[in-house]
């Protein structure tokens, strides 16, 4: 019988050889699955022999992973602020960018929010977070895809959280009329060009949603319309908290100007390029 160490071993090899990055920590993710263990205990059995049950169960998971499809929809789930959400086709995986964008979204409004407007909501996990950060909080969580919304619903109930959020089918503020107006208005947009997606990974351009990720106008539409849109479902004072791509801070913030927002600040990412835009309308 193979040990646990002879097949991590030839796991990573073989992802390795299909291109996957970080062949060796994937291939511990797809082991501890199957084994039902944190992955750092894998490192304290090395030596415990696999059945053939076991080694049924892992080839399944080892073949999807080397087609590129991503490590997230493999598992089922990945960890978000904290929190576990279902990941799978319907919807964009959640990446660090997001989670830095709930962090510093922590620091910069004034006061707990009561009422938080997720646009382009996904698998929830901007929402959810903002709703475990503050448990006075309710949300609307928008999406255009009915498949999106289904996943969102699944977390929702997973995490216990969904009598405090409203999922609403909707494209941005479309479906919106007769909401009060909010706190906190959130968004990681469609924000790719044409030539990022045509150029991105295959685990991107085959398997996620195409529409969640690519942008028209240079990657800027959907950033543009959430700005241009915002007035009105904005409390005074309330702030406005964009994920960007890295070459959109500096039009999107002269597009803000001209919707009315006096106050605009832009942030980086974990490597430094300004990420994030953050808005307040300033009163006259």
């Amino acid at each position: 019988m193979l040990t646990l160490l002879e097949v991590l071993r030839r796991t990573a090899d073989y992802l390795g050889s299909k291109g996957v990055e970080s062949p060796r920590l994937e291939a511990e993710w797809l082991l501890a699955s199957v084994l039902g263990l944190k992955r750092l205990d894998l490192y304290l059995q090395f030596e415990r022999p696999l059945g053939e049950g076991e080694l049924d169960a892992l080839r399944p998971l080892v073949r999807r992973r080397a087609g590129r499809e991503p490590l997230q929809y493999v598992l089922g789930e990945t960890e978000f602020c904290g929190l576990t959400l279902k990941t799978d086709r319907r919807a964009l995986i959640p990446r660090p960018e997001t989670e830095r964008l709930a962090e510093l979204v922590g620091r910069r409004v004034n006061g707990p929010p009561g009422r938080i407007l997720d646009l382009g909501t996904g698998t929830g996990a901007l929402a959810f977070a903002l709703l475990h950060t503050w448990p006075e909080a309710v949300a609307v969580a928008v999406d255009r895809s009915d498949e999106a919304l289904s996943l969102a619903r699944e977390n929702a109930v997973a995490l216990g959280l969904v009598e405090r959020v409203k999922l609403v089918c909707s494209d941005w503020y479309a479906g919106l009329a007769g909401e009060e107006p909010f706190d906190l208005i959130v968004a990681n947009p469609p924000y790719l060009t044409a030539e990022e997606w045509r150029t991105a990974e295959p685990e991107v351009r085959e398997y996620e949603p195409r529409e969640a990720l690519e942008a028209e106008r240079s990657g800027l539409a959907a950033l543009e319309a959430v700005v241009a849109g915002a007035g009105p479902f904005l409390r005074a004072g309330g702030l406005v908290a964009l994920e960007t791509g890295v070459e959109h801070c500096e039009p999107l913030a002269d597009h803000a100007a001209r919707h009315g927002f006096g106050a605009v600040e832009a942030e980086t990412d974990y490597h430094e390029r300004d990420r994030y835009l953050f808005l307040r309308i300033t009163e006259c």
